[in-house]
């Protein structure tokens, strides 16, 4: 029996391996309405493990959204020459992080200067859906890539921080809105609800996102786990060195594949504002220091750092997925299966989109509305 038993089992070498190549772009956005030209801007991190520089020079008017998403098409057409099936943007890629703003916003304090930095935000910001979107969907098809996009999306009057999902075939997947903005991003953006912590069934895999310190909140992150999420898309606007050890920890504790990508800016990427106020990484105060340092890294479920990080420059860092590292990985360990004690943990999400406001009217049948017979 057990040479029957091995003959008709595969062995390690006939199974068939799934590669996925991913890039991930590392990206100093424009903020306000100043057009700007940046040259070598943008840092790819593309999942193959060779490094190259990027010697475009791009000039991106910050306002003209389909502009800036023409911008990025070119980014995406590199990725794409590469032969990446799937394209990872920074957080707030579209409308810009807002580092070093304060809005005019102290505690019992707002100035009129504030609120017309707002309205300018608030106006680089994009309608989800709408014509910048369609117009990423299409870029999307045009280079058959998956597609994860940071942008700020204005529902109203008030801003979320929101990561996009495109298919390879130009369609709109949907959304992911940030739930918890951190610090002083309360005060400008919104918080997403359960009804958008999508994982996406993708050819390439389980595709998801977490943006910036969502990956500190445990129930969030097992959340995801629980939609079996495969590729952790990460954007984020942490570029510290201590945010290495969380992306190395998510990897190992869901058994999947992560993707994080932060902005390298520089002071000059900026516009000048008195108010403005930022945390350079180093001492100096010139206009070529570093306020975002970037970091971008790719890590496999196994712990292994596939591609980057890089504190120091842009560039392009290409690296191949094996998705026979998230089995090879949860054999010892997985996080919402054999490792799990339901009877003891148990975790409920609530999926229903919250209103602030719900109208309820009363549906009257015509023959109620009639007027009554005599009998």
């Amino acid at each position: 029996m057990s040479t029957d038993l091995r003959a008709t089992t595969p062995g390690f070498r006939d199974i068939p391996s799934t590669i996925v190549r991913a890039t991930v772009v590392q990206a100093s956005t424009v903020y306000n309405d100043t057009p700007k030209t940046i040259g070598d801007s943008l840092f790819f991190l593309s999942l193959r493990v060779s490094l190259q520089a990027d010697h475009g020079s791009v000039k991106i008017i910050s306002n003209d959204l389909l502009e800036f998403a023409e911008k990025a098409e070119k980014f995406i057409a590199q990725a794409a020459s590469d032969r990446a099936q799937l394209v990872v943007f920074p957080e707030a890629f579209i409308g810009g992080y807002p580092r070093g703003y304060r809005f005019g916003i102290g505690v019992g304090v707002h100035n009129e200067a504030g609120r017309d930095c707002f309205r300018t935000y608030h106006a680089s910001a994009i309608v989800v859906p709408g014509p910048e979107v369609d117009k990423l969907a299409e870029i999307a098809r045009k280079y058959k890539v998956y597609l994860v996009m940071g942008a700020i999306e204005k529902d109203g009057y008030t801003l979320y921080c929101t990561a996009l999902f495109f298919s390879s075939e130009g369609r709109f997947l949907g959304k992911h809105r940030k739930v918890m903005p951190t610090s002083l991003e309360r005060c400008i953006w919104g918080y997403g609800d359960g009804s958008t912590i999508p994982v996406y069934d993708t050819p390439l895999g389980k595709l998801g996102a977490a943006i910036c310190w969502e990956n500190r909140m445990p129930l969030f992150r097992n959340s995801l786990y629980g939609k079996g999420i495969e590729l952790y898309c990460a954007p984020t606007a942490d570029g510290s060195k201590e945010w290495q050890s969380s992306m190395m920890h998510i990897a190992m504790e869901g058994g999947c594949f992560v993707m994080s990508t932060c902005q390298f800016c520089l002071r000059k990427d900026f516009p000048d504002h008195p108010d403005y106020v930022f945390t350079d990484w180093y001492d100096d105060q010139h206009q070529e220091a570093i306020v975002s340092q970037g970091g971008g890294v790719i890590i496999s479920p196994l712990g292994k750092i596939l591609a980057g990080p890089n504190f120091e420059s842009e560039g392009l860092i290409t690296a191949d997925l094996d998705l026979g590292d998230i089995a090879r990985a949860k054999l010892y360990f997985d996080v919402v299966g054999h490792y799990s004690r339901p009877d003891i943990f148990n975790l409920t999400v609530n999926e229903n989109q919250r209103k602030p406001v719900t109208f309820v009217s009363k549906s009257v049948n015509a023959e109620d509305e009639s007027e009554p017979q005599d009998t």
